[in-house]
This record gives structure tokens, sequence and C-alpha cells, in this order.
């Protein structure tokens, strides 16, 4: 059969079924809540999503191009579906940069940027046009979402305003855009209907929330809000729900959201992405609030709630970096005693602006100095899960079986944290709430038997 006609008949689905979409998502959880976004949207048109290559009609593939291993995943995944299915449009992070993707795979469909979710849609409609009967194509309320049922990513904006020298997001998603918070707010009320169980607040800059709208007032169950973010906090806190704040820069008005916590309306968790402890480095990555006391900040925070649980991401390598600097960054990690902490060796992306600074350090010295800070942030996290053997606690289940459960607790964020394994899961339910007592505990982990 000539190619021509091949593709001609694999262009639309057969008659007798709807069309099939398959989709590879990658990246952050802020390209997750994009895929879900483009998902509820083909599939209240009457496509189906397909969970193979070999199923589908054509696939989308959502790309991440943070870093260099992100985008040489984003390449090699777009070639497997290449492989597998042959027809392939792209989105994501990687395709505000198109040259890369066609450059390695000039076979793909179509490339769209980050966030694009009209272009998508118009790409697959163009690809493969939609059978749509609006009797029979049913979408919940919440939408089409890619994680359990008992959690969901809430995401309240997009881009962002700083200019971190090591980060091209900006770039790639613009500047901050943030949403309205009725609109945010009405998302979170369907999703806690819906039978969500937490709800993980995400942006770029989630203190920035609501700047560029001059924090213009919304109304919400028969009360005003401001696009702000402790009103949305405080917003939030009403639903009855885990309320777990991401991505949050230590801005001095963060603090208010410290009393919340300590009152239970949210989640007694912050994670903020300090990214290292000397001066001198953090000015160099044009860190906004590089000039904060964030140790004494944290202190603070601990003194006004104690149960406090401080997760962060650090770069080790970064270009100029001494060892009289990383080591400025070992004693301020100590110090600080942050609960959940993840690392980065430096990796050069294309465009930032990082890549022109002097001395780049040496691969071998950023091995060692990431082995070195490892190890300080494994024995920090061993005392302080130490410290929580013998307390009851309310876990969160995610998964049950062969007997056991796998849950987390208010301090552990999925699959970024640590979890609390029950042994004898008993009546124990995945999706549901249950309370423990901490038994044991290892570097990153609890062990809990139920009460």
């Amino acid at each position: 059969m000539p190619p021509a006609v091949r593709k001609a008949r694999a262009a639309r689905a057969p008659a007798s079924r709807a069309p099939r979409v398959g989709f590879v998502s990658l990246g952050c959880p802020k390209a997750l809540v994009d895929s879900e976004r483009i998902l509820t949207r083909l599939r209240s048109e009457g496509y189906e999503v397909s969970p193979t290559y070999e199923a589908a009609d054509l696939v989308v593939v959502n790309t991440c191009g943070f870093i260099d291993a992100a985008v040489d995943e984003s390449l090699d995944a777009i070639g497997e579906a290449l492989e597998h299915n042959g027809r392939v449009i792209v989105t994501g992070c990687l395709g505000a940069r198109p040259e890369r993707i066609l450059e390695r795979h000039p076979r793909v469909l179509e490339v769209t940027g980050p966030a694009a979710y009209e272009q998508v849609v118009g790409a697959v409609h163009a690809h493969l046009p939609p059978r749509h009967d609006p009797f029979l194509d049913l979408v919940p309320p919440q939408g089409i979402r890619l994680t359990p049922r008992h959690y969901a990513y809430l995401k309240i904006s997009e881009g962002c305003n700083n200019r971190c020298s090591f980060c091209v997001i900006p770039a790639m998603r613009g500047r901050l855009a943030s949403r309205p918070i009725e609109e945010v707010l009405r998302e979170a009320e369907r999703l806690a209907a819906a039978g969500v169980k937490e709800l993980l607040v995400i942006s770029q800059d989630t203190s920035a929330y609501g700047a560029d709208l001059r924090y213009a007032r919304g109304t919400w169950r028969g009360g005003e809000w401001q696009t702000r973010f402790i009103d949305l906090a405080r917003a939030l806190g009403t639903l009855g729900v885990w309320v777990r704040l991401h991505y949050v820069y230590p801005y001095p008005h963060v603090d208010e959201v410290i009393a919340l916590m300590a009152q239970r309306r949210v989640l007694p968790y912050l994670d903020i992405p300090f990214q290292h402890g000397s001066p001198t480095v953090l000015k160099r990555m044009r860190r906004p609030a590089h000039a904060e006391d964030t140790l004494a900040r944290i202190a603070a925070w601990r003194r006004a709630c104690p149960t406090l649980t401080l997760r962060s991401t650090f770069i080790v390598g970064f270009p100029g970096e001494t060892e009289a600097e990383f080591g400025e960054l070992l004693a301020w990690l100590e110090e600080a005693g942050l609960d959940r902490v993840g690392c980065f060796k430096y990796s050069p992306v294309e465009g930032a602006a990082a890549n022109a600074l002097a001395a780049h350090v040496p691969p071998e010295v950023q091995e060692e100095r990431y082995a070195r800070f490892m190890e300080r942030a494994a024995a920090i996290s061993a005392r302080r899960l130490a410290a929580k053997v013998g307390e009851r606690m309310r876990v969160l289940v995610d998964s049950v079986a062969d007997g056991a459960a796998v849950a987390r607790s208010e301090a552990d964020a999925p699959e970024i944290d640590g979890v609390v394994r029950i042994a004898h899961a008993g009546t124990a339910r995945a999706g549901e709430f249950a309370d423990v007592e901490i038994v044991a505990a290892s570097a990153y982990d609890l062990a809990g038997r139920l009460v």
C-alpha cells in the first residue's frame, strides 16, 4: 500500500469506535495538571484514552525541558512513541524549543509549547478528527485526572516573574499569570465533592499568587476573597480536606500562613525551594529574597507551629561554588534541620544566564559534594524521624497490597517524600484516612501499626 494511502487511513479512527489518543506526561506536577486539562477536553469531545501505543490512533507527549537530563528523557520518550505508534504530537516545556525536537525527530506531526491547551486540541482535531456524541460522552465535573482518586494537584497560576540565573522557565512559560481566586476555589470545591481528600497547591511561585492581578477580589460561597496567597490558604482551609502548599518562596508575607497551620486549617507543611545556604551563591543565582535571614525565619515558624514540616531542594556545584561556599551550605542545612530535602547537581540549560558564569565546577567535584550533601541530609532526616517513634498520627492510605499498606502522614507529599508503611493493613483502605502509632523509623520512612 502506498505510504500516502496508509497515512490517510490512519488519520481517522474506524467508524465503529471512538478515536483513541495515547498520552505520555513527563516532568513536574504543573505539567501533569496541563495533561489533565488536555485529556479532560479531549474526553469531553468523545475521544478515548488508550493505555498503550499500539491501541492509540495517535500519541501526545507532554515534555519537560528544565535540565539536560529532562530534555534527554523527553526526546527519548518522543522516539519511543514514534517507534511504537508513528503518529506523535509534542507539547510542553521542550516544545518552546521546537528546533531541538525536530532536529532529532522530524517525523512528529506537530509541536506546541507549554500550557498550549487550545493548540494541542486543535492539532489532535487536525490529525484525528473527533466523533462526538453529547448523549454518550460523559465527563465527571472534576474532569479527567492522572492522579489517584484521593489526591489532586491544584494549579493556581502559570509562569514566573523571577529571573533566577539557572532557570529558563520564564522563557518557556512566560510571566506570572494567576487564575482568579473564585475560579480556583470552584475547582477545589468540585474536587473535594468528588472525594479528593488532599489538595496539593502548585505553581511556579505560589507566594506571588495574584500580584499580576493586583490581588483582584472575587466572590465564593457568598463571601469576598482577594486573589492572594493568604486568602487562598484561608479559603481552602474551609473545605475539610488536607491542603498542602508547594513552591512557596520565603517572602515576609508567608509568615501569615503559619498561624493557619498551627490552627490545623492547612497542613503544617511548606515546600520552599531554598536552593543554597551561601549568600554569595544565592546572589549569583539571582534568587528572590536571597538577602533574607532564612534561618531566623525558620526558627520563628517552628516556634509558632512546632509540628511544621519543611521540605526543600538544593543545587550543588553551581558555577563558581567554592569549597568554603559549599561548607556554608552544609552548615546552613545542619542548623535549619529541614525534614525533607532533595538535591541536584548543577546542569547547564540552554539559554540560562548561569552558563556564562566563570569557573564551572568539575563533574567529579560535583559528584563528591552531592554525596556529602545527601549523607548530611539523610542523617538529619533520620534524627527527625526517630523522634516520631511512639507518636500517634493520622495518615492517608495510598495503596494496600498483600495485607500491607503504604500511607503518608501530614509530613509526606506524594512521590517526593517518605511514606508510612503498615505491615498489617487490617481494615485500612486505599484512599481513606487511618490512625496509626509509629513503631519504627529509617532515614526517610516510618513504620506504623493501626490503632
